[in-house]
């Protein structure tokens, strides 16, 4: 059984590690194609997305996944299956809806629009048709899903890489290229699944369906503020500061979002071991706190490596163009420390089934966000931004201090009370 967990685990390791990979070669090849002000679009239009496709959440692995386990048959397994597919599917086109209303409102130009729409697909492609992947970790089988990953990754970058060759610098095409990829994925998982499942279409369940949007509904908000606090630096952007600027900081977060991916590489693959493992909540708040420092270790090291070489990274990856970059991801790249021990002091909740706390963290780290770049943007620009992350990333390293040191005080009372 543990070889059997150790080797899923390093599939869904190598799987982000593909990705991550892969996605700086493509962020690369789109710069180059599209230029500071034209990235700039494609960046905003896929922070839209990424805001909207937090919708279908609703229904997250969190729930689907112990409940898979739990199933005590195949046919139990295929119906909760289904209706966790149709919560996400009816998620995903509201999602759409409301992105489609938001360009709407605030009259975003066709260089907006029309990569949006069309990276919006994904909103109905990624999460409904992730249900199976949900199925493939309660049943300890990751590999079909990283083939298949890879696959469609191939296709995006294949494509991209035809675009780039060929000097096509229209941004539709691109978001066309980048639209294939969950499409291909999408197809892949409802074959492979469908061939495996039970063939009879389950009946509906009205009780199902509640139990899993109730069970889901707080771990979905925690979601959409973490993806509105993670995206709300570049809404406030736009309308503030040059296209060009906005390009050069959207490069700059696409690099740390890879190296920060890390992160919950790290925590993925030392959590089950050294903290869900531990029978004790005093054991396991122990070991939050190792597991924090090294992470937070790690990430500096990373960030200061990352710094030094940030004229490097810039050039090698966009190009002369971004060259305000090079600042910018200096700046970012230390801050972004404080994510590996934000990403480390998070095991905590999860251990102890708390979600209301992980909400109310990125409810704090949301609103400062909104706050520091409101005021600190007009006046600093891009760098006000790059302050609003800092700080934004402080308040959740100090709001998870708190939890784990407070519980590490009230466990050692009880002891010696005891």
């Amino acid at each position: 059984m543990r070889h059997r967990v150790a080797g899923n685990l390093l599939w869904m390791l190598a799987d982000r590690g593909l990705q991550v990979a892969v996605g700086i070669g493509v962020v690369g090849m789109l710069a180059r194609a599209l230029g500071t002000e034209g990235f700039a679009h494609f960046q905003y239009a896929q922070s839209l997305v990424f805001i909207a496709a937090s919708i279908p959440l609703i229904c997250s692995a969190e729930v689907v996944v112990p409940r898979l386990v739990a199933s005590p048959s195949a046919e139990a397994m295929h119906s909760l299956v289904a209706h966790a597919f149709a919560i996400r599917l009816t998620a995903g086109i509201a999602g759409y809806g409301l992105m489609c209303l938001w360009l709407v409102i605030t009259q975003q130009p066709s260089d907006t629009w029309i990569p949006a729409a069309t990276l919006g697909t994904a909103i109905m492609l990624r999460e409904p048709f992730g249900v199976v992947i949900a199925w493939m970790q309660a049943r300890m089988h990751n590999r079909p899903n990283v083939v298949f990953n890879l696959i469609a990754l191939a296709a995006k970058a294949g494509l991209i890489a035809v675009f780039l060759i060929t000097g096509v610098d229209l941004l539709p095409a691109y978001a066309t290229a980048f639209a294939i990829e969950p499409l291909v994925a999408a197809g892949l998982l409802a074959w492979y699944y469908l061939s495996r499942a039970p063939k009879a279409i389950p009946a509906y369940e009205s009780a199902l369906t509640r139990d899993l949007v109730r069970d889901g509904a707080l771990f979905w908000v925690s979601f959409v503020m973490m993806v509105a606090a993670r995206r709300a630096d570049q809404l406030i952007l736009k309308p503030a500061v040059p296209l060009a600027e906005l390009g050069t900081y959207a490069a700059t977060m696409q690099v740390l979002d890879n190296f920060t991916t890390v992160a919950t590489i790290l925590a993925a693959g030392v959590a089950p071991m050294y903290v869900f493992a531990q029978k004790s909540a005093v054991a396991a708040r122990r070991n939050v706190l190792r597991v924090t420092g090294v992470m937070a270790v790690i990430g500096l090291s990373g960030a200061v490596i990352l710094a030094l070489c940030a004229d490097w990274v810039v050039h090698l990856l966009y190009g002369q163009a971004f060259g305000d970059t090079v600042i910018l991801l200096q700046l970012a790249a230390l801050a972004s420390t404080l994510i590996f021990a934000d990403v480390g002091l998070s095991l905590l909740p999860v251990y102890l089934r708390r979600p209301r706390w992980v909400t109310l963290k990125w409810a704090l780290v949301l609103a400062t966000t909104v706050i520091v770049d409101t005021i600190a943007v007009p006046r600093l620009g891009t760098r006000g931004a790059v302050l609003g992350y800092a700080v934004a990333n402080a308040i959740a390293v100090i709001y998870g201090l708190i939890l784990v040191l407070r519980g590490s005080r009230a466990a050692a009372t009880a002891t010696a009370s005891a």
